[in-house]
């Protein structure tokens, strides 16, 4: 797989950064709706380098995804109403379809993800192609690979994290941290922009107050600007129309970190990475 440049990394992050705070409709709240895995260690199985995209295959792709994919993903794949794919650990992970076939025909549906499992191998594999090729255009990813990204001062990165992190963070909250990843530019992205846990510990959740007085608190499931759809402790569903009398107060575990990247210089990005490195 090729990796993104640092700079560019950060820069396609912070962009992912501010597409979350204008998005309206989250499509689970156990994590991202991106094709991505659900665990922050998860991410090419495969060992070779990544091959250039075909362009005769990718034009037929773009087709294709303007077709199934353009309304939710955008027509370059750089998000819409749902979200971008240029970082997506499993477009990043596929050489020319091996992974997003098996994807794709499985889908995500309990995170508002379809199955397409009526779509010939080959036509994923041509769609592959298209989504390659988005990659390359925003993050070089052909020409360039990330030899060694541990050029930061790890004490440096220590004084970050008490400084910045710890508000948040328990005290062994890093511990053994760099064991979770496969190589240092996982845990770069990991620790700038983490995956939501399946188990739901870091969701997002709202306490509503309706018009009539009544309070509903629970995890957020979908939310727009005309309702909001939650579940409760119980297990039950609720959905809210947004309007006059009711009121709305969302809590995003993540917010700290979306914040952060708006404001993460280069120096402190390495710096910090270098030190959670020393955390085997």
């Amino acid at each position: 797989m090729k990796k993104f440049r640092d700079l560019a990394f950060l820069v396609v992050i912070a962009g992912l950064a501010a597409y979350q705070g204008r998005q309206l409709r989250i499509y689970a709240a156990s994590g991202q709706a991106s094709v991505a895995p659900t665990t922050q260690n998860a991410g090419p199985t495969h060992g070779g380098d990544a091959a250039t995209s075909h362009p005769e295959l990718a034009a037929a792709g773009g087709a294709l995804f303007q077709q199934n994919c353009a309304f939710c993903h955008g027509p370059q794949a750089r998000g819409a109403e749902g979200p971008s794919l240029i970082t997506s650990d499993v477009v990043l992970g596929d050489d020319h379809g091996e992974h997003l076939v098996v994807f794709l025909k499985t889908g995500r549906p309990e995170k508002g993800m379809p199955s397409f499992a009526g779509l010939p191998d080959n036509q994923i594999k041509d769609i592959a192609e298209f989504l390659h090729l988005q990659v390359e255009d925003v993050a070089n990813r052909g020409a360039y690979h990330v030899l060694n990204i541990l050029v930061g001062d790890p004490a440096k990165g220590q004084a970050y994290v008490a400084a910045k992190c710890m508000s948040c963070h328990t005290a062994g909250a890093f511990a053994h941290i760099a064991s979770k990843f496969r190589s240092p530019d996982q845990l770069q992205r990991g620790w700038i922009w983490p995956i939501r846990p399946a188990d739901n510990s870091l969701a997002i959740t709202a306490t509503v107050k309706t018009a009539d007085g009544a309070t509903v608190h629970g995890r957020v499931t979908q939310v727009s600007d005309f309702r909001i759809t939650m579940v409760d402790a119980g297990g039950q569903t609720h959905v809210i129309e947004r309007g006059a009398g009711v009121d709305v107060q969302m809590n995003d575990p993540l917010a700290p970190h979306q914040a952060m990247v708006m404001t993460l210089t280069n120096e402190d990005m390495h710096n910090v990475t270098a030190y959670l490195e020393t955390l085997k």
